[in-house]
């Protein structure tokens, strides 16, 4: 008697058993035959914990595998009340697939699941480009850290394990443009590492750095970037506009723009920017001969132009503030000095003029040369410059 009670028992749990793989199956049948919503919910409660009966299926790597399944088939439906079921089904078809791998430990499901996976990987490179080309940055983001994911999987790394650097940049690329700084680093850092771009990488990561306002780690990718790609002008531009731009010693800078002008001695911009450097490390003269260098090269360059009238008129102006130190008694030399100031001030003057002819509407050029003439007692040309300030306005 007692033998037939266990083996009663023994049927009755088998029955169990069947019973919810048999819901396993209807739900995969449901999703096959479009019933999106009936699938959902039968396949639900075979992981549900409040369920008692879910304890025979939930380990069951088969579950997962057909959950992963009918979010996909939810995700590729065309009618809104099924999309509406689930924001994100191949987010949740990716958790499922995996969480399939992880009780399979007996490989019996291993085969159908890597196939399921392979579409999945379409579908979430589809969604990316998608997000991307519509400016949500956020979601861009996140399908190409779930394509890295899905990609470091070890079955799909058996037979290919190559690391798709192309799907790391574009994850880096669509932080950057979500602002994402953080995670902007990290991709691209991990694609210069294999490096995917080039120099371009790294320019970006200096990028990046500068929206941060981290200067320490700029200077840092500068250098890095520039020791293995010596040949290329972004970087060697970028370690120039470096010191340029920030508090940094700006000498450190010299050594970079002469590599450059090396490279390309025709390069007015490279001539302006020493001519910026020296000007800084307050080398007027020197400063002078390379706006000059500049403007030979590009007789347009407005702002070289103006550049070398602002060295002279602040030599005047050097030279201005030195009388406050000369004893009123003294005319004859404050009149020496203030020659010399008015000299600096007449070089400035057709330098100027020359950036007033290439942006004849630049205000700031108009008034400076007002000041100078008022300075130098040109009467008609401060008016005549006046006159131009107002019909400006």
């Amino acid at each position: 008697m007692k033998r037939t009670v266990l083996f009663l028992a023994l049927g009755l749990a088998t029955t169990g058993v069947f019973a919810q793989k048999g819901k396993v199956a209807s739900a995969q049948s449901y999703s096959e035959s479009g019933k999106l919503e009936k699938a959902l919910t039968t396949i639900n409660l075979t992981i549900d914990k409040s369920n008692p009966k879910s304890a025979k299926s939930i380990g069951w790597p088969r579950t997962w595998e057909v959950r992963g399944n009918v979010y996909r088939a939810i995700f590729h439906s065309k009618d809104a009340k099924f999309k509406a079921l689930e924001p994100d089904p191949l987010i949740k078809a990716l958790d499922s697939y995996k969480k399939a791998l992880e009780l399979d430990v007996k490989n019996r499901f291993s085969k159908s699941v890597k196939i399921q996976l392979t579409l999945l990987n379409n579908d979430l490179s589809d969604q990316a480009y998608i997000a991307y080309q519509a400016k949500d940055f956020n979601k861009a983001t996140l399908y190409f850290e779930k394509m890295l994911e899905l990609e470091s999987l070890p079955i799909l790394k058996e037979e290919n394990s190559t690391v798709d650097t192309a799907i790391i940049f574009n994850a880096g690329l669509a932080a950057y443009n979500a602002k994402n700084w953080k995670k902007a680093i990290k991709y691209y850092t991990e694609a210069a590492k294999y490096g995917y771009n080039g120099a371009r990488t790294y320019s970006l990561i200096v990028e990046t750095y500068t929206q941060m306002g981290d200067t320490a780690m700029q200077e840092k990718t500068l250098q890095e970037g520039f020791l293995k790609y010596p040949e290329d002008n972004n970087l060697l531009f970028g370690m120039i506009n470096f010191y340029l731009l920030t508090s940094q010693d700006p000498s450190k800078a010299m050594e970079y723009v002469d590599m450059a002008i090396e490279k390309d001695p025709n390069n007015a911009s490279i001539h302006f920017a020493k001519g910026t450097l020296l000007d800084k490390l307050e080398m007027p003269d020197e400063a002078i001969k390379a706006y000059v260098k500049a403007v030979e090269i590009k007789p347009d360059y407005f702002d070289a132009y103006y550049n070398l009238g602002a060295v002279y008129y602040n030599k005047g102006v050097k030279f201005s503030e030195e009388t406050r130190d000369i004893p009123p008694s003294d005319t004859e030399k404050y009149d020496a000095v203030m020659n010399k100031a008015n000299a600096e001030f007449k070089k400035a003057i057709p330098y100027l003029e020359k950036a007033l002819e290439v942006d004849p509407n630049n205000k700031e050029t108009m008034e400076t040369l007002k000041t100078l003439f008022y300075r130098l007692n040109l009467l008609d040309k401060y008016n005549e410059m006046q006159d131009k300030i107002k019909n400006a306005e």
